[in-house]
């Protein structure tokens, strides 16, 4: 009897391990990532700029707004938050409660598909089957039907009314200490509401600094902002794969961007041109995959810094 089931319960209490680790303590366990990019015009006094993204919040998760709140204490500059904010229609109160200290800060933001629509469950393999048949989002997939609609209206209203940046297929300015930056922003491509035709032609030559924004990272958005010479593109969506395995990374994107570019700072060349890209692997998940494994959730101060 032992030697027919001891390595099946073997395998099953490892598995059984594994996933506590996962969903009780890494999913928790909330880090500050630190990243400088030497973006800005030669003279021009660094920039701190805090970048949340992907927080999927559920009402009740405590921890996760109390870490929330406490980024105030880095004291950025500004705050680029890059969508993805809910997993919970109920949850915009507690999202605004939880950002409310970063509000205090002049900041920007986009919407992901989980701020307009509520999460579904599905099987986690079909991720691994899309990014073989090169189908992602509505990205050649059929139009969602039967989803929930979260109240991103009420979203939208909390960060206006703080005075961040609505950054919807259209530019904005911030203004920091006699310093102006442009952002070009972008509604979602995973569910095909971009319009880059909106925003196209580059930098206004209008600001001392120009950078663009997006919630997913797909190659069309980053090839137009590379080939219209934005030095820097922030964006979110991939969770840094979530579920990667250690010594060799993430398996998926949940886009087309490649693997080796899930989280963290990168480049991208269009056109014979080079943008940095900071990829957020986020702070939260899917409510019906509350899980991470090797890959801490997270959120990233850049300093931004004089170009070499």
């Amino acid at each position: 009897m032992r030697a027919r089931y001891g390595v099946p319960v073997g395998i099953a209490a490892v598995g059984a391990a594994g996933l506590l680790y996962s969903a009780g303590f890494e999913a928790r366990s909330f880090r500050l990532r630190r990243v400088t990019v030497p973006v800005l015009p030669a003279g021009m006094r660094p920039l701190r700029v805090l970048q949340v993204s992907d927080i999927h919040l559920v009402s009740g998760q405590r921890k996760k707004q109390r870490w929330l709140r406490s980024l105030a204490g880095l004291r950025p500059d500004f705050v680029i938050n890059t969508g993805d904010n809910l997993s919970d229609p109920e949850g915009v109160p507690e999202v605004l409660d939880a950002l409310g200290p970063l509000m205090e800060f002049p900041g920007a933001y986009v919407f992901g598909s989980n701020d307009y629509y509520g999460p579904k469950l599905r099987n986690p393999a079909r991720y691994l089957i899309e990014k073989v048949q090169g189908r992602h989002g509505l990205n050649g997939n059929p139009p969602a039907v039967g989803v929930v609609h979260n109240p991103w209206e009420d979203l939208r209203d909390g960060f206006d009314g703080a005075g961040w940046l609505n950054l919807t297929n259209t530019r904005g300015t911030l203004k920091i200490e006699g310093v102006s930056v442009e952002l070009t922003g972008l509604d979602d491509p995973h569910i095909k509401r971009d319009r880059y035709a909106q925003v196209a032609g580059g930098p206004s030559g209008s600001a001392d600094f120009s950078m663009g924004v997006v919630h997913a990272p797909y190659l069309r958005v980053l090839d137009a902002y590379t080939a219209d010479d934005y030095p820097l593109i922030l964006a979110g969506h991939t969770h840094g794969g979530q579920l990667c395995i250690p010594f060799y990374g993430a398996l998926v994107t949940n886009c087309d961007l490649d693997t080796d570019r899930v989280k963290g700072l990168s480049t991208h060349t269009a056109e014979g041109r080079t943008a940095y890209l900071h990829v957020s692997a986020g702070c939260g998940t899917n409510r019906y995959t509350p899980v991470r494994f090797a890959c801490p959730p997270e959120a990233t101060l850049l300093t931004l810094v004089g170009r070499e």
